[in-house]
């Protein structure tokens, strides 16, 4: 008899294990994946409230000066049917050609204003893109970069027939638009036209981002939470988070890539971007920046940061 009550305590036990890490995925997954019409990334990451106050100082004048301009409203398909949208910064004359821009989770496409204005003053027209589930572009789930490198060669097919492929493309992206833009940059049928990629702050895969949060702010194991929310993912938004990682892309793209990742990064740990930069295969170079948050890193040292993008530029674009 004790045998069968000690059985049954732990089929007990084993019950309520399953129950509380079934409930965490789908809590996870709810949060996480699904179209959030707030901003999901908590500001501290980004940097302290004094701190971020100073980084408005940077934003505010960029954002208002990019919305003042007579910005070019643009659409595409994704393969699988969504409406994306975007706004085109036109360049001040005959253009070198188009960066075309990755926001962050639960951010859109003007968010990448500041950085912009930067571009455009090299002489580019810069494409703003929203995200699929994100701004205006339709889409009831996230992508994580895992569907969205296929919305980003869209873009870039969109400003290749503008351009009839004779001028140059580059792509940007931050945090999920980093590991879009890497992701992307594999694709096989990448048109020549990509000539560079810079990637600040991206994560190796959603798998790993995720597993690094559960550990750190729910002190949860990735087994077995992420192998349910992995499989509720497939089932409803049609990837799971091992189906692809920017570790895949950088050892088979051949486009140069610039690494750039703030050191005080504990949302994305900077050890996905240094892994990132280890494994690529392609042309390469990185910087580190100090004292920066997630995200945080043209705004804390953006001298730094421009000087940088501009020395990788005239290196492998060399007509920059």
């Amino acid at each position: 008899m004790s045998g069968q009550i000690i059985g049954a305590a732990v089929l007990g036990t084993a019950a309520v294990g399953a129950a509380v890490f079934t409930g965490a995925a789908i809590t996870l997954f709810n949060r996480v994946i699904p179209r959030q019409e707030v901003l999901r990334v908590d500001m501290n990451e980004f940097a302290d409230m004094d701190t971020w106050e100073e980084y408005k100082k940077k934003i505010a004048p960029r954002a208002e000066w990019v919305y003042s301009q007579p910005l070019e409203n643009v659409t595409v398909k994704s393969r699988d049917g969504l409406k994306l949208n975007g706004y085109i910064l036109k360049a001040e004359g005959e253009s070198k050609g188009a960066v075309i821009c990755h926001h962050g989770y639960t951010s859109k496409a003007m968010d990448n204003a500041a950085i912009a204005v930067f571009f455009h003053e090299q002489g580019y027209d810069v494409l703003l893109a929203d995200n699929r589930a994100h701004g205006e572009s339709e889409g009831k789930y996230v992508g994580f970069g895992i569907l969205d490198r296929y919305d980003c060669l869209e873009w870039i097919k969109l400003m290749d027939k503008r351009y009839e492929g004779k001028k140059d493309i580059l792509l940007y992206g931050i945090s999920m638009g980093a590991t879009t833009v890497l992701m992307a940059s594999s694709l096989p049928e990448l048109p020549k036209s990509v000539k560079a990629v810079i990637s600040d702050c991206a994560f190796t895969s959603p798998y790993d981002v995720f597993s690094h949060i559960l550990k750190r702010d729910y002190h949860l194991p990735k087994f077995p939470v992420m192998n349910i929310n992995d499989a509720i993912c497939r089932k409803k938004a049609g990837y799971g988070f091992k189906d692809y990682s920017t570790l895949d892309a950088v050892k088979t793209t051949a486009v140069p890539i610039l690494f750039i990742h703030g050191k005080k990064d504990n949302f994305v740990p900077t050890w996905m971007t240094e892994k990132n930069y280890e494994e690529c295969t392609a042309p390469k170079d990185i910087l580190m920046v100090d004292n920066a948050g997630h995200g945080a890193s043209y705004y804390e040292n953006t001298e730094q940061y421009e000087a940088k993008v501009k020395e990788f530029l005239s290196k492998y674009v060399p007509e920059n």
